[in-house]
This record gives structure tokens, C-alpha cells and sequence, in this order.
């Protein structure tokens, strides 16, 4: 017969015995669990980290079940003096709220950590079950025959043996490892670009660099835990590198090029740029490529490599002001200086564009259909498009140009009948 603190539990009612040593347990755990509450709200609502954030939501909720462990261990302590606690229902409750713990800190930390969908569910899903279950089976003292039980059945991997039970200590290792970096790196990330006394760029690479180093350093400190002998990977890093030489160059050369993008600070968020042909804002500088917003909303991505081996039309490096040339044709009968001065007058009456460096109106050419005229206009805001100046500008033109006389240019054909030998010559003559 399986002996479990249930089935203790279950003989001590049975048989009356210490029924009232139960009840003062059960009192006092339900007293440690009050008092948890309590200390829980009233340093949640008082502490508040605005600079630092742990996780998704309020971390009431898990200060309550941490504080809850610790009053109920503490009273399980104190209560050991004057009564046996082993096996009883103290234990049973602070097993319960260890486990209960544990799943709202894993939940607590995924919802931090994963993005919102269906794997953070399936994550947080899983710790749930797994908790529970090992608390069930802990209670109905299976557990150390279901542990003795994966231990038994093993699988040959080369020239040793793994069990069920280390693949399952391994599996557990890594993911409590990667877990915790990647919740150490997004704390830091947060704190570090919310920390304006930076450059933006700074921050990105600092992030970025202690986000990949975290996950190397905890992949090497969980691995030995997990009983894989680190020295066997120097092989598979040989064979890593040599397909980083061939098949994988350009993923390796993009991902050099944005931390050196980065650091060299050549493009920053908010930039214009033209590169392969599309201009646009620079909205995010990834480890891999660059997100590029056109003015007509089109999002292009952009491999890292290309920002530095191809040449790259930055508008905003130095200043943020850029030029737009707007060009008008008028007829050869036009004032000409009359429409230079509407043109900068028609500018000048544009909220987004600039007086310094002035606006400027010449003549580009004389064409056979008539003047063609050049407007140089300035404004300080590029990423906004420039397709609204031009048309406001125009529009502007068009009402001025009506109502000062002056025409536009129109295309000029000349039909020319030229009489052949083969034409027949009319005899008759017009009526009147």
C-alpha cells in the first residue's frame, strides 16, 4: 500500500485522532493566507516601479500567492514546536500554494515575455497542468514511483544511455533558462530605452547585444545542469560555421550590417532615405533588415546588407530640410516675371513650407509649346510626403495664374496640306 499524505490525512479522521491538531492547522493556514492578503495590497498599492517593468498585468496577484508561502512556511515553523505538522494539512495547503505560485509567476513572466496569441496560451497552459499535476501526484505518493519509472526506460544515443528522465530534466532546464533570459533581457530592454540620456540608436544596440549575450550565457550555465557536456558542441560549432561560410553568408552578412548600421549611427528611426529605388521614413532598424515607410503607406523591408554595400540617398543626415522642385509651363505671350512673383507668392502661403532657405521661382528652359518655369520650395518635414505641397502649391498657381491673365502652355500642332501630282485639281468653282 502506497503511503501519501492523503491517505495519512484520511486515517487520522477515520480514527479521531489529532482531529483537533487538523482544525488548529487548517486555522492557521487560513490565518496565513489572510494576513498574505492584506501585506500583499496594502505594499502593492503603495509601491509603484514606473520605470521598471516585470511582467504583464499587476503583480498584486503573484505578491499575494509569494507572501502566502512564506506566512504559511513561517506558521508551519512555528507550529512545529507545540504539535507535528509533517504530513498534516499544513503541508498539504503550502504544497498547494507552492504550486500555485508557480503558475501565476510563469504566467506573470510569459505574458512579459511571449507576445499575445496562441503559443503564450499553450505556454502558460502547460505550466498549469504540469503543476498541478506533480501536486497530485506529490499527494497520492506516486511521484517518486513515476520518477523511478521514467528513469528506468532509456534510449541509446551513441555510446551512452539517456533516460526519460533526463531527456525530461533537459527539456525542462533549457526552457526555465531561456525563459529567464529573455525576461532579464526585456526588463533591461525596457529600462534602457525608456532612459533618455541615451541615443536612441545606443539604446537599440545596447538591448540587442545584452539580449543575445543573456541567451548565450544561459544556454551554457543550463545545459551542464541538464547533464549535456558542453565540450561535445565544439563539433556541431564547426559545422555551424561552415554553413555560416557558404549557405548562410547573406543571413550572416545582413545581421553584421544592421549592428553596424547601428553603431556607426549612419540611420536612425525617423529618417528619410532612398534606397533601391524607394524612398521613405525609417521605422525600425531590426537585427536583420529595416522597415521602410513610403508616402503611400507601402512598408518595404529592406536587407541590412543593402544599406551599406549600395549607396543610400539620406534626406535628413545633416538638416531635415528638402527641397521640392514643382515645375509650371506657361505660353510664349505670358508675363514671365509676373508668373515668378505668383509662384513665390503661392509658396509662401503654404503652412508646411519653410521661409529659411527662401523660395525661389526661374526659368528652366524655352521649349516650341512655350516657357517652362521651376519652383523651389523647402519644407522641414519630409517623412509627412511631398505629394500634398505639390498639390496645394499647384492649386494655389492655378487660381493666381486665372485671375492675373496668364496662360498656361498648350501643345502646338500645324497641319500642312501639300499638293502632290496625284491630288486631282477641282474645277469647280465656290458658289457665293
Amino acid at each position: 500500500m502506497i503511503d501519501s499524505p492523503v491517505r495519512r490525512l484520511y486515517g487520522e479522521f477515520v480514527n479521531g485522532a489529532n482531529v483537533g491538531e487538523i482544525i488548529v492547522q487548517l486555522a492557521v493556514a487560513a490565518g496565513a493566507i489572510a494576513l498574505a492578503f492584506i501585506v500583499a495590497r496594502a505594499i502593492c498599492s503603495r509601491v509603484t516601479l514606473k520605470r521598471w517593468q516585470f511582467g504583464k498585468g499587476s503583480f498584486e496577484p503573484v505578491a499575494f500567492a509569494l507572501w502566502s508561502v512564506a506566512f504559511t512556511w513561517i506558521a508551519k515553523l512555528v507550529l512545529a514546536r507545540f504539535q507535528q505538522s509533517d504530513g498534516g494539512p499544513m503541508e498539504m495547503i503550502l504544497a498547494v500554494l507552492i504550486a500555485w505560485t508557480f503558475i501565476r509567476a510563469s504566467a506573470y513572466v510569459l505574458g512579459h515575455v511571449i507576445p499575445e496569441g496562441s503559443l503564450r496560451r499553450r505556454l502558460i497552459r502547460t505550466v498549469t497542468w504540469a503543476a498541478w499535476i506533480a501536486v497530485i501526484l506529490h499527494f497520492t505518493g506516486l511521484l517518486p514511483a513515476v520518477l523511478s519509472e521514467l528513469d528506468a526506460h532509456s534510449i541509446k544515443v551513441g555510446k551512452s544511455e539517456v533516460t526519460l528522465l533526463d531527456v525530461a530534466q533537459a527539456a525542462a532546464a533549457l526552457f526555465f533558462a531561456v525563459i529567464f533570459a529573455l525576461w532579464i533581457s526585456r526588463v533591461t530592454e525596457g529600462r534602457v530605452m525608456a532612459a533618455d540620456s541615451m541615443d536612441f540608436t545606443t539604446r537599440v544596440v545596447v538591448t540587442k547585444v545584452m539580449k543575445i549575450s543573456i541567451i548565450v550565457i544561459a544556454v551554457f550555465v543550463a545545459l551542464p545542469i541538464a547533464g549535456i557536456d558542453v565540450t561535445t558542441l565544439s563539433i556541431f560549432s564547426g559545422a555551424v560555421g561552415v554553413g555560416l561560410g557558404f549557405g548562410l553568408q547573406k543571413i550572416a552578412s545582413n545581421y553584421v550590417s544592421g549592428f553596424i548600421v547601428l553603431l556607426d549611427r549612419s540611420l536612425r528611426i525617423g529618417d528619410v532615405i532612398t534606397v533601391d529605388g524607394r524612398r521613405g521614413e525609417v521605422k525600425a532598424i531590426q537585427a536583420r533588415y529595416t522597415v521602410i515607410k513610403g508616402g503611400d503607406g507601402v512598408e518595404s523591408i529592406i536587407p541590412n546588407e543593402k544599406l551599406i554595400t549600395d549607396s543610400v540617398n539620406h534626406h535628413t543626415y545633416s538638416d531635415p530640410k528638402v527641397s521640392v522642385v514643382i515645375g509650371v509651363a506657361i505660353s510664349d505671350d505670358s508675363d514671365v516675371d509676373r508668373a515668378c512673383e505668383l509662384l513665390v507668392d503661392a509658396a509662401k502661403k503654404q503652412r508646411r513650407v519653410i521661409a529659411d532657405p527662401p523660395s525661389a521661382a526661374r526659368v528652366k528652359q524655352l521649349t516650341e509649346s512655350g516657357i517652362e518655369l521651376e519652383l523651389t520650395v523647402w519644407i522641414e518635414d519630409p517623412a509627412a510626403g511631398e505629394g500634398d505641397v505639390r498639390s496645394d502649391v499647384l492649386r494655389q498657381v492655378l487660381r493666381s495664374f486665372k485671375s492675373s491673365g496668364i496662360e498656361l502652355a498648350r501643345a502646338r500642332r500645324d497641319v500642312r496640306v501639300i499638293a502632290t501630282a496625284e491630288m486631282p485639281i477641282s474645277t469647280t468653282k465656290p458658289t457665293s
